[in-house]
């Protein structure tokens, strides 16, 4: 029998205490009245996940546009939970790390998986470094790679971690290789729900680098890829969406359910008829160029779009001889610096924003 949004699972915990569906409301709203401001939005969730509405509103990361709220219906969410169960063998009354903020939907899917699969689940700060007791053990839990980063020391506590918000580095993913804790990177977006397919990063039978850097992402149970006449990602997920999901995101299907992501079609770069996808150059230069940066274009009257470089420093000074990674149409024509790079509310690049200040 399949579960409801209206029901809590009796094996659920937060903060190892038992709560019934009326006693999480409750607890809810002294969230709300007396928390700290990461629970007051544990809190707010709470109310709206609990009320009797069959869907809540939530906000999109911004990363590709304006934020927009858009309207999820809480079944979907429970059944975008228990894909997720399902192919990471979660149980009943095993122990989930929350430490994600829940005003966005990685965060609140984080409370739905507990509540609907029976999890205990502990919530903490969401903040870079994290502070979770080195006694405790976890079975699951959800980061961004800033967060992976800078708590790698105390990822053993964790035995399986999903990954996801932001590209995962050469070097972080050298650093996970000889952890035994079963990391994954995760690909979705608000409108999926979260992740509808994950990528194995460490774990590997046989380790070496073709594997490493050329894992696969595959999908969750039920989950139907394809591509349209663009080479994008369109996504079937008839119990997340009455509709399909039309992405910008550019793959290369390896089967039926399983996909290499290239890069977003309205990155692409279109010099001297040749298509470059920015993140597959910056990919190559990440472990090369100590701030962030990103790669983009420009117009340029004989190449068409010519490649740029915008670098977040406050020197002007930099070090071309990395670009002897690349092959010579993909060097950058010009190198921006900006002081500060604009982020979305959960630290990801504004691009748009970014590249209007300078171009503009």
């Amino acid at each position: 029998m399949t579960p409801t949004y209206n029901k809590v699972h009796n094996k659920f915990k937060l903060n190892n205490i038992t709560y019934s569906h009326k006693e999480l409301k409750e607890v809810a709203y002294s969230f709300i009245k007396e928390g700290k401001q990461f629970e007051k939005s544990l809190g707010d969730f709470l109310i709206d996940w609990l009320d009797s509405k069959d869907y809540i509103n939530t906000k999109t990361s911004g990363t590709t546009g304006k934020p927009k709220t858009i309207k999820i219906k809480k079944q979907a969410m429970v059944y975008s939970a228990i894909a997720t169960g399902n192919y990471f063998g979660l149980k009943p009354g095993e122990r989930a790390l929350h430490c994600l903020p829940t005003q966005f939907i990685a965060g609140k899917m984080m409370l739905v998986r507990a509540i609907i699969l029976g999890l205990q689940i502990d919530v903490i700060k969401p903040k870079s470094v994290l502070q979770f007791s080195a006694k405790k053990h976890y079975d699951f839990c959800a980061m961004i790679p800033m967060q992976l980063q800078n708590n790698i020391k105390k990822i053993s506590n964790i035995k399986k971690l999903i990954v996801g918000g932001a590209p995962i580095s050469s070097l972080l993913l050298e650093q996970i290789q000889p952890l035994e804790t079963k990391i994954f990177a995760t690909y979705g977006m608000t409108e999926t729900i979260t992740h509808i397919a994950v990528k194995k990063l460490n774990n590997f039978d046989k380790v070496n680098s073709s594997v490493v850097e050329k894992p696969y992402y595959e999908t969750l149970p039920n989950i139907h890829i394809s591509q349209d006449e663009r080479s994008c990602l369109v996504i079937a997920a008839p119990n997340l969406s009455n509709e399909k999901i039309i992405t910008n995101d550019v793959v290369k299907l390896q089967s039926e359910t399983s996909f290499e992501w290239q890069g977003r079609i309205d990155h692409v770069i279109n010099s001297g008829g040749i298509k470059l996808f920015p993140e597959l150059i910056e990919l190559k230069l990440q472990d090369l160029i100590e701030s962030r940066f990103f790669i983009a274009s420009e117009e340029d009257k004989d190449l068409g779009q010519k490649v740029i470089l915008v670098i977040e420093n406050e020197s002007a000074d930099f070090d071309k001889g990395v670009f002897s990674q690349l092959q010579k149409h993909e060097i950058p024509k010009v190198i921006y610096t900006i002081p500060k790079f604009l982020e979305t509310e959960t630290g990801k690049l504004q691009r748009k924003k970014i590249l209007d200040s300078i171009l503009s």
